[in-house]
């Protein structure tokens, strides 16, 4: 397994410093928040060639844009020509850095709420994204995030179904899927199968009130609860099926750490890239 940084854990620093801090860290690569200050479907080529430089000089590759495209299940069609025109232009950055993956959003509501209409307009727009996609060799990631149609694995495997293209895949996020209340262990990895395509990791925590840094407030389906950002093994995700998964299943591509628990953010991914090496050293 190869070992990320998600530069939206950087966002306060540069790309460039984002870039050093990465490298510093001692991890293999660098996944891109696609959004300024980083790099972003507005970014000119010329700054774009510029991040292509820098992480060619620390050896530093960037595996995925982490765009914030999409939607589509709940915008009309004018907002959705408009996103994929955006995703257009990401595809030729993606080209430059060498980014062979790039995340777009299918849109909400949560899976438990989501009509059959939400599911088929979003099957249609990320199908033409794939299709574009497939034409610059990169394949389409979709996260699976809470208050999301894709917030477990059998809604995620209903999308991939309708979308049918062998370039979309899922980004496994327990973290996500803790706060969802869904299976991210074992059965989770082997349900995905090959639909498997990258992984987040970090930790979140049900607590019983808001007011201290990192808590925020989402809906469930249990209702409305509360979470505390967390570091990996300070939250209630247990990281350690999805390992000893991993491990089974061969899986060899990257891993990106994605901690915005309230520390310093050099600290927060120091402390988690240490959990995570003691994670794979242990499968």
């Amino acid at each position: 397994m190869k070992l990320a940084a998600f530069s939206g854990v950087f966002i306060e620093h540069s790309i460039q410093e984002a870039m050093h801090l990465t490298k510093r860290l001692g991890l293999d690569g660098i996944e891109i928040a696609a959004r300024e200050p980083h790099v972003s479907p507005s970014s000119s080529m010329t700054r774009v060639k510029e991040v292509k430089a820098l992480s060619d000089s620390l050896a530093l590759p960037i595996p995925v844009l982490a765009s914030y495209i999409g939607g589509f299940s709940d915008a009309d069609d004018g907002q959705s020509e408009k996103y994929l025109e955006e995703f257009k232009r990401l595809l030729e950055i993606a080209g430059v850095l060498d980014t062979r993956s790039i995340r777009v959003f299918p849109g909400g509501p949560n899976a438990f709420k989501a009509q059959d209409y939400h599911y088929a307009k979003a099957a249609h727009w990320m199908g033409l994204c794939a299709e574009e996609a497939a034409k610059h060799g990169v394949n389409v990631l979709m996260e699976i995030h809470n208050n999301s149609l894709v917030e477990t694995v059998d809604s995620s495997l209903r999308l991939l179904d309708m979308i049918g293209r062998d370039n979309v895949g899922m980004i496994h996020d327990a973290g996500n899927m803790y706060i969802t209340d869904t299976d991210y262990g074992r059965e989770s990895v082997l349900r995905l199968g090959r639909r498997l395509m990258h992984v987040h990791v970090k930790d979140e925590l049900r607590i019983a009130e808001l007011g201290a840094p990192g808590t925020f407030a989402d809906t469930t389906r249990h209702g409305r609860e509360l979470f505390l950002q967390s570091r990996l093994g300070e939250g209630g995700a247990d990281h350690r099926p999805l390992f000893d998964a991993l491990r089974e299943t061969g899986y060899s591509e990257w891993v990106t750490l994605e901690c915005h628990a309230p520390f310093p953010a050099y600290e927060r991914l120091e402390h988690d890239l240490a959990a995570v090496r003691k994670l794979i050293a242990t499968a």
